[in-house]
């Protein structure tokens, strides 16, 4: 069974790299460019795994993560939180919201589906 990916991700040209590598690692990905859909996507979608920036538009990716780990059917699924601003504390703050998984941008593609890799096989 292909594993599932659901990528929140505002900025276009990240959102399409993630997409595009996850799709040639063989997995099934569904993109979320707008923070404010990502639940209502996740729960349609039932990801195995949810790839999130923190710094979105509209909403904060920590509140998406709480969110998401509220949510009795979606509490399981892992969360890889992506940054662009990791600052002291960052880390153990969207880990303590319920991330399993945080790396900083720009990331790199090995370090990415390697993270990738290791929560889908928790899932």
């Amino acid at each position: 069974m292909t594993k599932r990916i659901l990528v929140v991700e505002d900025n276009d040209l990240n959102r399409k790299l993630f997409c595009d590598v996850l799709q040639a690692g063989g997995f099934d990905v569904e993109p979320v460019a707008d923070g404010n859909l990502a639940i209502e996507a996740a729960r349609s979608f039932f990801p195995n795994l949810v790839v999130m920036d923190i710094q979105l538009q509209d909403v904060s990716g920590l509140d998406l993560i709480a969110d998401l780990k509220r949510d009795a059917n979606l509490a399981d699924v892992p969360v890889l939180a992506v940054t662009a601003y990791a600052g002291k504390g960052d880390e153990q703050r969207i880990r303590d919201v319920g991330a399993e998984g945080y790396l900083a941008k720009p990331v790199s593609i090995g370090p990415f589906m390697a993270a990738v890799r290791g929560l889908v096989g928790q899932a």
